[in-house]
């Protein structure tokens, strides 16, 4: 039977996408930028094990990015959602508990493990729900929630320490935990893991006389990846390999910058917590509409020419941190951080549509991301080792400058990728 109205249900798997990145990234994973100082203190951490807990969040999101992607394929990127979620939350408010490093450590890594398996499958669903022609506009609103994740936490951290001291820290992870339970719930009834399961075509598919064609045979036709793409084709594809090295270079110079920006702040510029906290929510702000921006720009002029300019400007973004200390350069540094932050994984899931088709994209997407979290892996501690060694966080920012204008060279060199319409 053929639907009557001009509301896509593609709109509203778009913002629970949106919101599974919030949880699984903007709180899970940034919410440690603002509750680090505070956590660092009652610990008694060194900044290499400061850098190791994100290091071990990020192994944790390695390990399930790649299987996450997988079984999103295989069976229900419904249920591996919305599980993930669940298991994101829950180890957040676990976190509260811990007592020192390897207890901390052991949260962190289990908090890792869900936020791969909810932010891949999230990001790469929109494969199936939107057209290539819209892949990277999608995509650019979804990464948002990483923003709205820094929006909250900004403001919400710092008071939260100053009403509960430095204990506050656990306050905030059991806070920030119940809010991704319960969106665990709202995922868990409301994804839908394909559009013809609602008798509807993706987004910006082309129409057939006028009107949408809501056939599930026919939407079946036009979403199947013409070439039968399978897991031979993700990891023999040179496209997805230059991809993953690209993507490298981002979670490598990013995380440090993002892991370590308020603690810098606070304890080498001399900010108060709060003033730090106001810079974080300034970056949030500032990134809301990034990834629309920038998936944007990657539809009109290409894949390779978004990375570049992102990897470019961001690199830009660490060594004036690093450099420049007075509150014009703090400024410039988030203002070019912002206007970019998350850009880049949402031209990467549109890449990975463009090249292997709606069914596969989750498994390229699982497969890049896999390198994409040993960069972010290596690189908190990496710079909490350069922090301990020279005293100081500025040549760690310098050392992300340096690996993320690797990434904007390497972009370049990017082949254009087949299209394909699944």
């Amino acid at each position: 039977m053929k639907k009557t109205s001009t509301f896509h249900y593609g709109w509203i798997i778009l913002v629970l996408c949106l919101m599974a990145v919030f949880c699984a990234l903007g709180l899970a994973r940034f919410g440690y930028t603002m509750i680090l100082p505070s956590m660092q203190k009652d610990l008694n951490l060194t900044n290499t094990q400061a850098g190791g807990l994100a290091t071990g969040n990020f192994i944790g999101y390695l390990c399930l990015a790649l299987i996450g992607g997988y079984l999103s394929s295989r069976f229900s990127p419904r249920r591996v959602i919305s599980i993930s979620l669940l298991v994101v939350g829950l180890m957040m408010v676990l976190t509260a508990t811990s007592g020192g490093f390897l207890s901390a450590l052991f949260w962190r890594s289990l908090t890792g493990l869900g936020s791969g398996g909810s932010n891949v499958p999230a990001m790469a669903l929109l494969a199936a729900w939107f057209a290539p022609k819209r892949r990277g506009l999608a995509a650019g609103i979804a990464v948002a929630g990483s923003s709205l994740g820094l929006i909250l936490t900004g403001p919400l951290v710092p008071y939260l320490l100053n009403v509960s001291g430095d204990g506050g820290w656990k306050s905030a992870w059991v806070i920030l935990g119940g809010i991704v339970i319960f969106f665990s719930i709202i995922a868990w009834f409301f994804l839908c893991d394909r559009p013809e399961k609602k008798g509807l075509l993706p987004i910006g598919e082309e129409q057939t006389g006028g009107q949408e064609n809501n056939s599930p045979e026919k939407s079946k036709n036009k979403t199947a990846p013409k070439s039968g793409a399978s897991m031979a084709d993700v990891y023999t594809s040179g496209i997805v390999w230059h991809l993953a090295a690209i993507y490298t270079t981002f979670g490598f110079s990013y995380i440090i910058y993002v892991t370590f920006f308020a603690k810098y702040l606070q304890s080498e510029i001399g900010f108060s917590k709060e003033a730090a906290g106001n810079y974080w929510q300034l970056v949030g702000w500032l990134s809301i509409f990034c990834g629309l921006i920038w998936g944007w720009v990657s539809d009109v002029l290409g894949r390779k020419y978004g990375l570049a300019l992102v990897s470019f400007i961001q690199g830009s973004a660490y060594v004036i941190f690093a450099v420049w200390k007075a509150p014009a350069g703090i400024m410039i540094s988030s203002l070019l951080f912002g206007i970019t932050a998350w850009s880049i994984p949402g031209i990467m899931a549109a890449a990975c549509g463009d090249q292997l088709g709606a069914k596969m994209a989750p498994a390229a997407l699982g497969f890049i991301t896999l390198f994409f979290g040993i960069g972010q892996a290596l690189g908190p501690t990496v710079a909490g080792h350069i922090a301990d060694a020279t005293g100081t966080l500025a040549p760690s920012f310098v050392c992300a400058m340096a690996v993320a204008w690797c990434g904007a060279l390497a972009s370049l060199f990017l082949h254009k990728a087949k299209m394909k319409t699944g």
